[in-house]
C-alpha cells in the first residue's frame, strides 16, 4: 500500500508522539512547530499512575490514566524520573486519608492485572507496592534514620527526609506514598528531536508556523512561514491539529466549531539549598481555587523544586479560564496571558508569586521558608475540549474526514491518541492497518548522553537552570 503525506500542526506531547508513531509505521510526516525546541507549553511533571492528585474526577478516569500513564513510561522510559509521590491530608481540610483507600485498592488491583497480561507494563514497581501506608508513630521513627546517600531503594527509605522536615501537627494520618514516578519535560523534548530528526519519514520544521489551511483534493494544503521569512505551501492527504491551546485556530481556518476550554497556569522553580537529595515529590490535597487548594512539591536535581499551588494567587489567575464563542473556536485569554505566553514574565510578577508559591508550601514544610526564587515559572496554556474545566482524560476526535484533533489533557493520554490517529488514517487507506507498537526503535536507540546533552541545552535556552534537565534520580 502507498502510504499518505501527513502534516502536524503543532510539537508539543502530542505532535511528537503522533510524528514518532506514524514515522515508525511508514507514514511521510510534515511536523511544524513555531518554537524553537520542541515539547514547550504548560508545565507536566509527572504521571498520573491513577490521577491521585485529584480527588473530584470518576473512577473510570483514574483507571484510564493508570493505564495511560504505564503506555507512557514505556514509550518514553528515559524522561521517567523514578521516584514516589507523597499524599498528605492537611488538618485543614475537609477530606481523610481513609476516603482514599478503596480508590487506591482498586488502581493496585487494575496495575496487577496489567502486569499479568504483559510483565513489561510493570514501569511501576511491583503491584503489591503501589501504595503504603504510614502513621504518625512510624513518621517519627523514620525521623530519626540517617539519609539515603544513594537513590532510595524502598519505600521506608523515601520517606525519611519527609519525615525529618514535615510539620506532622499540619497533616492528617497515614500518609500515602504512592508509586506515581516523575516525568522531565526538557528530556521529552530533546529525545523527541533526536529520534525525530533521525527518521528518514519526518521533515521536522521547527520556528515554522502555519498559517493557513484549507482543503484541497481530498485532503489539505497548509501555507506556511519560517522564522527568516521564507514561505511556502504544503500538500497533505491528513491533518493533524495538535496545536495546544491554540488548537481553536486550527478549527476556525477549517469553519470548524466546536466548545473549548484553555486554561493559563504556572508551575514555579525555586531553589533550597541544603534540602536532602532524595526527596519524593509530596502532594497537600485542597479544594481548586481556593486559598487552600492544592499544594505540590516537586523535587528535581541540584535543589531545585517546582512548586504548584492551585489557588489563584499562585498557579491560577484571575480570568486564567476562557470559553470559546459562537463566532471562534479559539478561546480568547486576556492579552497580558497571551504577553507572557509570547515574551515571558515580567521580573516583579515571578518574583512574587514564586514566594507566595514558596510560603505556601512552607506551611507544611517550615524549612522550606529558606527557599528563593530558583528560576522563571514553567507555564503555559491547558487546552479542555468541551466545558468541564475538571476533565482529565480526552484523547483525540475527528470533526471531519482526514482531519485529527488532538484533545489530551494529560500527556500520558497522548498513546491512546497516536493509536487512534493511526486507526483513522487505516481506515483512510494512508497507512497499514497496524497499530504503533509499545517501544519504538528511534527512540530505544537514543543514547542517554545525548539526550542529556540537548536537554541541558534546552533548558539554558528557554532560561531554567540546567540542572532541572537532569533526572533527580540518576
Amino acid at each position: 500500500m502507498e502510504k499518505g503525506h501527513v502534516a502536524i500542526v503543532g510539537g508539543g506531547v502530542a505532535g511528537v508522539t503522533a510524528a514518532l508513531a506514524l514515522g515508525t509505521l511508514g507514514v511521510r510526516v510534515t511536523l511544524f512547530e513555531k518554537g524553537a525546541s520542541l515539547v514547550g507549553g504548560p508545565p507536566f511533571c509527572h504521571l498520573h499512575a491513577g490521577g491521585n492528585l485529584y480527588r473530584e474526577i470518576s473512577d473510570d478516569q483514574c483507571v484510564a490514566l493508570l493505564r495511560q500513564s504505564v503506555e507512557f513510561a514505556r514509550l518514553y522510559p528515559f524522561v521517567v524520573d523514578r521516584r514516589p509521590t507523597v499524599i498528605a491530608v492537611p488538618t485543614r481540610d475537609e477530606g481523610s486519608p481513609e476516603a482514599l483507600l478503596p480508590r487506591l485498592a482498586l488502581l493496585r488491583d487494575e496495575y496487577a492485572k496489567l502486569v499479568a497480561a504483559d510483565p513489561a507494563n510493570e514501569v511501576l514497581g511491583p503491584p503489591e507496592g503501589y501504595f503504603r501506608l504510614f502513621d504518625e508513630a512510624k513518621l517519627r521513627e523514620l525521623a530519626e534514620r540517617p539519609l539515603a546517600s544513594s537513590p532510595p531503594e524502598n519505600a521506608e527509605a523515601w520517606m525519611v527526609p519527609a519525615a525529618k522536615r514535615l510539620d506532622v501537627s499540619k497533616v492528617k494520618f497515614p500518609l500515602i506514598l504512592v508509586q506515581e514516578y516523575g516525568l522531565n519535560m526538557f528530556r521529552l523534548a530533546a529525545g523527541a528531536k533526536l529520534a525525530l530528526e533521525a527518521m528518514e519519514e519526518v521533515d521536522l520544521r521547527l520556528e515554522t508556523s502555519v498559517t493557513g489551511i484549507e482543503p484541497a483534493h481530498g485532503g489539505y494544503r497548509l501555507a506556511w512561514r519560517g522564522r527568516g521569512g521564507e514561505s511556502g505551501i504544503c500538500e497533505a492527504d491528513y491533518l493533524i491539529n495538535a496545536a495546544g491551546f491554540l488548537t481553536g485556530s486550527i478549527d476556525d481556518m477549517l469553519g470548524i466549531r466546536e466548545k473549548r476550554m484553555v486554561e493559563f497556569k504556572a508551575a514555579y522553580t525555586s531553589l533550597w539549598r541544603d534540602r536532602e537529595r532524595f526527596w519524593p515529590e509530596v502532594i497537600f490535597h485542597g479544594k481548586r481555587g481556593t486559598p487552600r487548594g492544592m499544594g505540590q512539591f516537586t523535587p528535581y536535581a541540584g535543589g531545585y523544586v517546582q512548586l504548584h499551588g492551585m489557588t489563584k494567587e499562585i498557579t491560577l489567575f484571575e480570568n486564567g479560564l476562557a470559553a470559546s464563542t459562537e463566532e471562534s473556536s479559539q478561546p480568547r485569554l486576556p492579552e497580558t496571558f497571551l504577553e507572557w505566553i509570547e515574551k515571558g514574565w515580567p521580573e516583579e510578577v515571578i518574583c512574587e508569586r514564586t514566594r507566595r508559591a514558596i510560603d505556601f508550601l512552607a506551611y507544611f514544610i517550615p524549612g522550606f521558608a529558606e527557599a528563593e526564587v530558583g528560576g522563571p515559572p514553567l507555564f503555559g496554556a491547558q487546552q479542555i475540549p468541551g466545558d468541564d474545566p475538571e476533565l482529565r482524560v480526552a484523547e483525540v476526535a475527528f470533526p471531519r474526514a482526514r482531519y485529527a484533533r488532538c484533545e489530551i489533557v494529560k500527556v500520558s493520554s497522548a498513546t491512546d491518541m497516536a493509536r487512534a490517529i493511526a486507526s483513522d488514517l487505516a481506515a483512510e487507506g494512508l497507512c497499514d492497518a497496524a497499530k504503533p507498537p509499545a517501544t519504538l526503535p528511534a527512540l530505544e536507540a537514543l543514547e542517554e548522553a545525548a539526550v542529556a546533552k540537548e536537554a541541558a541545552r534546552i533548558a539554558l535556552s528557554r532560561g531554567y537552570p540546567e540542572a532541572m534537565a537532569s533526572l533527580n534520580v540518576g
